[in-house]
């Protein structure tokens, strides 16, 4: 098992990146925004520039965090707009080597038509031109089609032969659980076992219920302090034997997918980031659950 982070939630400047990786003793970053931009936006200046910083620094990026049919996508939107996505990222994850594309099913809107048949025709494709280039794709459980429930993200790995999951410890506590009647959250423990077998990435995040006390939003945490049961995911991950990457996604001081959301700390991004990978490997330590460097 290897450890890693989303760290533009510390900076968006990539020498920054690299520092914050360094100082918790890691060697691998999951990109996802650099001065403003997702690594697949970029300007071919402006990543290169990228790769020029990487080269000789000791850390590599493990996985693209991207935005292909995200929670800001419409499946209604022209496939355009995802081919040109792809065919920015395929060469720029084979040039840095990275073997991981974080991808979702579309954002879900209240009152319209979900669609489900045209998300997974669209993520067929997705899937078809990333593994025709040896590159995993990996459909998070976040607000989206497949974030629905465990049972919608099952709809999808049975739709999808090859396609396998990231799975995100905060996402359920914040997501209603749209397989049943009424107004439920998801539970995290049980979204983790009815998938844990397709699992081939893990993001660490932690909140609290988005409750009338809380003006109704999720309240994010260091790892173990909310809803998530991330020791318990870290647990049984480890007594399962997995050995892929565990990457940290704070939220503390930047939530990418809502500026209202309640971050919980006004301490300095940077200083939250050491705090919460420092946080997580001491929870790691405390089962036994050794890490090793990402080899690229």
């Amino acid at each position: 098992m290897y450890l890693t982070g989303i760290a533009d939630e510390a900076s968006q400047n990539i020498e920054t990146q690299i520092e914050v990786t360094r100082q918790l003793g890691w060697n691998a970053i999951e990109s996802r925004f650099i001065n403003g931009k997702n690594i697949h936006d970029l300007s071919e200046e402006a990543f290169d520039q990228v790769c020029e910083t990487l080269d000789g620094s000791g850390v590599h990026i493990n996985a693209f965090g991207s935005a292909i049919a995200n929670w800001g996508k419409d499946v209604r939107d022209d496939f355009a707009i995802t081919e040109a996505e792809i065919n920015r990222t395929i060469p720029r994850m084979k040039k840095l080597g990275t073997r991981f594309v974080r991808v979702m099913s579309y954002k879900v809107i209240e009152g319209v038509e979900l669609m489900a048949k045209e998300r997974i025709r669209r993520l067929q494709l997705i899937l078809d031109a990333f593994s025709a280039e040896g590159i995993t794709v990996v459909h998070e459980n976040c607000m989206n089609y497949g974030g629905m429930s465990w049972q919608h993200t099952l709809e999808l790995i049975d739709a999808l032969p090859g396609i396998k999951l990231v799975y995100d410890t905060g996402n359920p506590v914040f997501n209603r659980d749209r397989s049943r009647e009424g107004n439920h959250w998801q539970d995290p423990w049980e979204f983790y076992l009815n998938v844990k077998d397709h699992i081939a990435y893990v993001h660490v995040k932690d909140c609290l219920n988005p409750l009338p006390e809380n003006g109704n939003k999720e309240v994010y945490t260091y790892p173990g302090e909310g809803k998530g049961r991330v020791l318990d995911v870290m647990t049984d991950l480890m007594k399962s034997g997995y050995d892929g990457g565990i990457s940290i996604e704070p939220h503390l001081a930047a939530v990418f997918h809502d500026a209202d959301s309640n971050t919980g700390s006004k301490e300095d991004p940077i200083e939250i980031y050491l705090k919460y990978g420092r946080q997580l490997m001491g929870m790691l330590d405390s089962i036994g659950y050794s890490h090793q460097p990402y080899q690229p």
